[in-house]
């Protein structure tokens, strides 16, 4: 205990670095994600087409190719990235691909009655996503746009490889200072986590009984 509380610093430190990066990627992600989404069930097949590609192409490569191709790749084209935000747009952009999918899954739930009424009162298609339709679908994805938010978190953990102080940057940078606290190492990392994790999901269940009571 008395190890965890002299470098009680470093690991505030290291779980802020994880939370900014969570923040901002998760932004990113659900801005995106929704775009993505009202592209995919567009009635104009090029942008189907191309948010059909962009969820494909995520969706099945690696986060860590993802942050070789920000931080390492861009550089080679003359864009370089400082590696805390190519962590933040790494993360977003991978994530966005299954915010996509689970948004898609909320409209996709909501009844096509629900479009054709509001087609019927003269909205556009645009006019009935966003005044009718997305927001019975989100209200309807709470639980797994929650899931996705905690996973993550957890992904944040790659950014330690790539020269970024979070919680897992922290777990060898301790070990190699002090072996034989490896086992209190890990379980200050491990708690720094569920502080994050848990209050999320609760946050989560809360939010998903209130879209209950609303739908």
């Amino acid at each position: 205990m008395g190890f965890l509380i002299d470098n009680f610093g470093l690991f505030v430190d290291a779980m802020g670095q994880t939370l900014l990066i969570s923040l901002f990627a998760g932004l990113l992600a659900l801005v995106l994600g929704t775009i993505l989404a009202a592209m995919r069930v567009s009635p104009v097949p090029p942008l189907r087409g191309l948010a059909t590609f962009y969820v494909e192409v995520f969706r099945n490569t690696p986060l860590t190719v993802v942050f070789f191709f920000i931080i390492f790749g861009l550089p080679q084209i003359d864009t370089v990235i400082s590696p805390l935000p190519g962590a933040m747009l790494a993360v977003g952009l991978y994530t966005a691909a299954f915010v996509c999918e689970a948004i898609r899954s909320g409209i996709n739930s909501i009844s096509a009655g629900q479009a054709e009424a509001a087609r019927a009162i003269g909205l556009t298609f645009s006019q009935s996503l966003r005044e009718v339709v997305l927001p019975q679908a989100f209200r309807t994805v709470v639980p797994p746009l929650g899931n996705v938010w905690i996973a993550m978190v957890k992904n944040t953990s790659i950014a330690a490889g790539f020269f970024i102080p979070e919680l897992s940057a922290l777990l060898p940078r301790l070990a190699n200072a002090a072996a034989d606290e490896l086992i209190a190492t890990l379980i200050g990392v491990v708690i720094a986590y569920l502080l994050i994790t848990l209050p999320s999901a609760y946050g989560v269940s809360r939010l998903e009984k209130r879209a209950a009571i609303l739908r």
